[in-house]
This record gives structure tokens, sequence and C-alpha cells, in this order.
């Protein structure tokens, strides 16, 4: 049953904080809002308490909260109706009011209660209040995922791969399988423990204590790496297990399965997820006997890794590299914590995971990414169930991750976005009066048409995925 209400219960609390944001920024500035609606189109049910109409509406990919302006009409083909006199009860009619304002009764919306009316400060904390409550919510989620299921930790000391540093020649003296003892001269039980001591070194002289011996190099300084270049450097020992199967994916059309133990790979023994990696990414479009251990038995298939843009972490630089969409199984154990580290956590996990869709959506900007990576809402709907299959805490750290999004895709300049509107408040700020009504008209139209574009572009590569999935299950 939860896999069934996981895509509703989803999509729906991300949006309904969205809007609930609006919705309270607007009655704290004093702004009239007749309608809070979850969706667009015919209401599937509607219930009117005090001055606002609350709203279920047939297609739950958005949601609004209509306020009283005088551009309505310019927003009235998006949202479904206007709030002026022609869209107002009338007599008789059910839901009509005597009392109240349009559009339950005869009154005319006073001014004052127009979201123009107020100063351009209010309106960008109306504006920006769905985009907060958005963080929030993300923040809350992974503060109390943390509280409740602890600290992800990585167990491990052994070294799975180095990537070479031309900054740091030193760093080749460390070798796959080597374990960390001690990061300038304090012992480390654990790669968190180990990340956490590399960062802390700040600049100066980074000594790394090992089985074999020690090294040393110089971090932040001109001329040598950053601690975050190191630690992206050297990769922790994964065994070679598949934890994760993306739908449509090549792994997924030659049927490897989670669980499975990677044993050869073009014929060569596979020991580490890095040897996998290095045997994968130059194959881009040549296939690659692989050899499984699944259940106790071994199962051969072969596989042809496809080639994505990637940046090279070494050079900076854009290369093609071969990918099977796969990935290993979750080598974090859990560490409980207390509430302030907990606090901690979900404030790190909120802003890690907003810079990483800022860097996609650059990345798709400067064509780093490709746009057949973009996902709809099939794609958000198939994560929202494996989600819900996998336990309440992937479901909701789905939902952070997706309020998230959420958040950060909002601010993009596209006007009928939160961005795009924040943006054209200021212009007409700037330049000391309103833009005239036909060419709000024609600002939110490309709005729509830039948001459908995106829309049916995520759903074609959400329909391509499923495709190829269902011919992999049909002909294998």
């Amino acid at each position: 049953m939860l896999a069934i209400l996981a895509p509703i219960i989803v999509f729906g609390l991300v949006i309904f904080v969205h809007e609930l944001g609006h919705f309270i920024a607007a009655k704290l500035t004093g702004v009239y809002a007749p309608r809070f609606s979850i969706g667009f189109g015919p209401a599937l049910w509607r219930h009117r308490r005090g001055e606002t109409e609350y709203v279920l509406a047939a297609l739950p990919l958005g949601g609004y909260v209509r306020m009283a302006s005088r551009h309505d009409a310019e927003t009235a083909f998006i949202e479904g109706g206007g709030e002026g006199e022609g869209e107002a009860l009338k007599p008789g009619q059910p839901g009509y009011d005597p009392e109240a304002m349009l559009p339950f009764g005869p009154k005319p919306v006073p001014e004052s209660r127009w979201f123009e009316s107020k100063s351009l400060a209010a309106r960008l904390f109306i504006m920006i209040a769905g985009v907060t409550m958005n963080i929030l919510l993300a923040f809350v989620v992974l503060t109390v995922l943390a509280l409740t299921y602890g600290e992800p930790v990585i167990g491990t000391r052994v070294v799975g791969a180095v990537h070479p540093l031309a900054t740091a020649p030193a760093l080749a003296q460390l070798q796959p399988g080597d374990t960390i003892l001690a990061v300038n001269g304090t012992p480390v039980r654990t790669w968190s423990e180990i990340a956490e001591r590399i960062d802390a070194a700040g600049a100066g002289t980074l000594t790394l204590r090992t089985n074999r011996g020690e090294l040393s190099m110089p971090v932040g300084t001109p001329g040598a790496p950053t601690t975050a270049q190191v630690i992206g450097a050297v990769d922790f020992f994964i065994a070679p297990v598949i934890g994760d199967v993306l739908p449509g994916s090549p792994a997924r059309r030659a049927g490897l399965a989670v669980g499975d133990t990677i044993v050869t790979i073009d014929n060569r023994p596979v020991q580490s997820w890095s040897q996998l990696q290095e045997r994968v990414t130059p194959s881009a479009g040549t296939d690659l006997p692989f050899q499984v251990r699944r259940g106790g038995r071994l199962v051969s298939m072969t596989i042809r890794p496809e080639s994505t843009s990637q940046k090279d972490p070494a050079t900076g630089t854009m290369r093609a590299v071969g990918k099977i969409g796969a990935a290993a199984a979750d080598p974090t154990t859990r560490q409980p914590i207390g509430v302030g580290d907990a606090i901690v956590a979900g404030a790190r996990g909120t802003w890690v995971t907003a810079g990483k869709i800022v860097g996609t959506v650059r990345g798709l900007l400067t064509r780093e990414v490709s746009v057949r990576q973009l996902g709809g809402p099939i794609a958000i709907t198939r994560a929202s169930v494996a989600a819900a299959q996998s336990g309440l805490e992937s479901l909701f750290f789905l939902i952070a991750l997706l309020s998230v999004n959420v958040a950060v895709l909002n601010l993009l300049p596209i006007p009928i976005l939160d961005g795009g509107q924040i943006l054209l408040n200021v212009a007409e700020s700037v330049k000391g009066s309103p833009f005239s009504a036909r060419t709000r008209e024609n600002i939110l139209r490309f709005g729509l048409v830039a948001i459908l574009l995106i829309f049916v572009m995520s759903t074609f590569n959400d329909v391509v995925m499923g495709f190829r999935d269902l011919v992999a299950k049909l002909f294998g």
C-alpha cells in the first residue's frame, strides 16, 4: 500500500509545503489569497474556510496560491480562472456569500489587499517563502533521519584507488590496498575520520601514515592541492557488489541485478569497485563480457557501456567515459548521534544536496551534463515506488532530495517560476513603473512554453527508459 501511495505522498508533501510558504507569507503581509490549490486543472475537491478556498486539482504536477492582483487576467490562463467580476459567483450559486469579497461574493477587493500594493520587500518575502519552506522541509527531514537512523560512517580505512594529481606527486606513494592508520599524527578508525582530518589540515603539510610507511605533501598553499582535491583523489575500498541498477541502463538491459558480485570483466579478475571502474570507463561503445556471482552460481552476460561526458577529477576537462548505469552496494554503517550532531548533519546534507543540484543545472547549461539525464514525473513516480519498497528512510530521503530540487529549480529566472517573478518585480521596481498587461502576458506565455518544453523533454526521457526496460524484459 505504501508503494502505491508513495508518488502521491512525495509529490503532495513537497508541493503542499512550497505553496504553504507562499500562503503564510501572503497572509502575514495582508495580501488577499482567495485560493490555495494543490495541482492544476479541474477541482477534485474544494472547501472554503474564511476568505480562502482550498482546492485539490486533477493534475498534481504543481500548485499555486491565488492572490489578489491587478494582473489577474494575465495569469488566469495558467491557473484556471480569475478573481475578477467576470468570475464572481452569482446569488443562488453554491458557495455564494453576500458578505464576502470576490469571487465568493459581491464586495470588491480593496486595492490595499492587492499583491502590487505591497512594498518590494514584502513582495520578495512572499515569492521567496515557498523556496524557503522547501529548504526547511529538507533540513527537518534530514535532521530527523539522522537522529532516528544515525549518521552514515564509512568503516574501512583501506585505499581502493588513487587518482594522480599533478600538484601532489607524493600521492603516488599511496597504493590500492594500503591501510591509512593516522592523519597528521592523529590515529583514525574510519574513512569518515580520514576525510575529516584531511579537511581539517587547512594550509600546511599533510602527513599520512599507512601500514607501509609515511608520506607527506604540502596542501592549501600556492602550487599545492587543496584538501578537498586530496580527498577526491583517493577512493576508499568498495567491494564489487551491485547495490542499484538504473532503469533503462546498459546494466539493466543486460540483466545485471542488485546483489550480484562482479567476478571478472573482459576475462580479467575484479576485486574492487575501483577496478570495475577502470575496466568500464575507457570502454564506451565496446561489448564487455561480465561474469558475476549470483546466489552461489556464476552468470555470464555482455554489457556495452554508454558514452557519457564527465569532468576529469585530475585535469578538470570534459571527457567521454563509459557508464553501465550501476551503483555499488552501500558501504556505510550507522552510528548513533545526539540532537546537536543531527542538526549539523541535516544542515550539511541540505547544503551539499543543493550544491549538487546547482552543479547539475550549471552542467546542463554548459553541456557538461546531457539533457538525456533529465528525469520527469514518470521517473519521480518510479523512484517514489522504489524508495517506498526500500523502506521509510529511503522514501523520506527522496522527499528531502525532491524538496531541495524544487527549491533550487524554482529560483531559475523563468517567468512563471519564483525566480522569474522575483526578477520581474525587481525589474519593474528599477524601471519605476509596471510593465504593460500585454508585455506581462507575453512574458508569462514565454515562461509557460519553456516549462512545457522541459516537461516534454524529461517525459520523453522517461518513456525511452521505460521502453528500453520493457524490451530488455521481453527479449533479454
